[in-house]
């Protein structure tokens, strides 16, 4: 059966900004999904910066992280679910506990009936509503590429759920411009520019994320510490009761899983619901977070953010290990660029679907707000000492785009992250003070192209 998007709903989707409110550190509830937060754009379109007099939109192009999906596999389900089986028939579970099991068989049930790692009806709206916004923030832009033949390229890693938004995206692009099919082009796959962390050019990157004896020790001491323990034993405890707690800590269950590790999958299941919203009963949601209370799935949260920034993102200050391989995609930004300033180009274009692996180190490479700070030697990345946020840098349908503006032999750029207008990194300048918009050729000089 074809599934109707409701109009409001869409045009809620089209207006609605990140939420602002943050506690001293900056820590915010969204925060606790990690890079499985929900999309939501950065800013309302309506304040965007106009580009200056006599410029015209000639080019855009983006990087986006597939949109909200399922889980991966079962694997965190099957875990808690053992665990809670053994339980039940112990007569060790809490009130709450007992309403446990069915919802994490119900979840599980509707993440399989996508298939594990699928787009869900969320994460295809997410990605169509980005779509339509972006038609209308450049309407000009599509109406010349209709009229002039110019081309849509559409790109992907090649992973089902990369591939899937890429379709879904361009087919909201045209659906909001019918006269956009003409432009669009057989969507094709390369892996070695959005799924490089597995390809050719990530294996030194694979070598280190396997070997690295000081990766593996700080993430060891980050969360095996006595803050993770006793958030662990507060999660367990609101499912089970105190003596089953304790027997999982003693480890009789080891096979299945230790504290630390139930817990973990506990959080997981908690970090994947809202993705899976529409799939909820009557799509009213699934109501995990009386699982886990706001400290704990914070603290779980940062022990996620933990392992993506090192594993991932700025990681140690004296490596560049995690993110110089991301080279390969800023490359193709300015070359795509380049190649509309040239006349070598007739894109109107160019759309990219990725994922999480891709996004951050991307960021991380071009310091993007958030990702400007590494982990110094001696210094351990904490919510207190650092701003970075994986539900910032790459929520589900994250994405950067350039906007390309001309004005006779002049090129504007003008970047969004999460759809919000940035600064490029420090040491760009761009054509006056608080603007949004910078020359090509600054750029070009700022990044060292020579």
């Amino acid at each position: 059966m074809k599934r109707v998007i409701p109009v409001l709903s869409l045009g809620a989707l089209l207006l609605t900004a990140l939420p602002a409110h943050a506690t001293d550190t900056g820590l915010t509830h969204r925060d606790s999904y990690g890079t499985k937060a929900v999309y939501s754009p950065g800013q309302n379109p309506r304040t965007y910066q106009q580009p200056p007099a006599g410029y015209t939109a000639v080019f855009t192009e983006n990087v986006s992280r597939h949109g909200s999906r399922s889980a991966t596999d079962g694997e965190d389900g099957d875990t808690i679910l053992a665990l809670w089986n053994q339980a039940q028939a112990d007569g060790q579970l809490t009130a709450r506990g007992e309403k446990f099991g069915p919802d994490v068989q119900a979840l599980e049930a509707a993440m399989s009936a996508i298939g594990y790692g699928n787009l869900s009806g969320r994460g295809k709206d997410e990605l169509r509503a980005t779509a339509v916004r972006l038609e209308k923030r450049l309407p000009s832009l599509f109406s010349s590429i209709a009229e002039n033949g110019e081309k849509i390229d559409v790109v992907s890693s090649g992973q089902g759920r990369a591939v899937d938004s890429g379709t879904v995206f361009a087919t909201a692009l045209t659906d909001a411009d019918p006269a956009l099919k003409s432009s669009l082009g057989t969507a094709r796959v390369d892996k070695n520019l959005l799924y490089f962390h597995k390809s050719a050019g990530g294996a030194d990157y694979q070598k280190w994320l396997a070997s690295d004896e000081r990766l593996a020790s700080t993430l060891k001491s980050i969360t095996d510490q006595p803050a993770s323990h006793k958030a662990a034993a507060r999660v367990l405890g609101r499912i089970f009761k105190p003596a089953f707690v304790q027997r999982i800590v003693n480890g009789e269950f080891a096979a299945t899983a230790d504290d630390i590790t139930a817990a973990t999958a506990v959080y997981n299941l908690y970090a994947i619901a809202p993705a899976m919203g529409e799939e909820s009963p009557d799509g009213k949601g699934w109501d995990f977070d009386r699982y886990i209370a706001p400290r704990d799935a914070a603290w779980f949260g940062y022990l996620s953010d933990a392992e993506d920034f090192y594993q991932k993102g700025p990681s140690f200050s004296d490596s560049d290990i995690t993110y110089k391989m991301a080279d390969v995609l800023l490359d193709d930004f300015f070359e795509q660029v380049e190649a509309k300033r040239d006349g070598t180009s007739t894109l109107g274009a160019e759309l990219r679907f990725t994922h999480a692996e891709e996004i951050i180190p991307l960021a991380a490479l071009m310091r993007l707000p958030g990702s400007e700070k590494a982990a110094t030697p001696g210094e351990t990345y904490t919510y207190a000492n650092n701003t970075w946020r994986g539900a910032e840098v790459a929520s589900l349908a994250s994405n950067i785009q350039w906007d390309v503006f001309k004005k006779g032999d002049d090129y504007l750029v003008r970047m969004l992250y999460n759809e919000k207008e940035i600064a490029f990194k420090a040491g760009c300048k761009p054509i006056s003070k608080h603007s949004k918009f910078y020359d090509l050729n600054e750029l070009e000089k700022c990044f060292d192209r020579s």
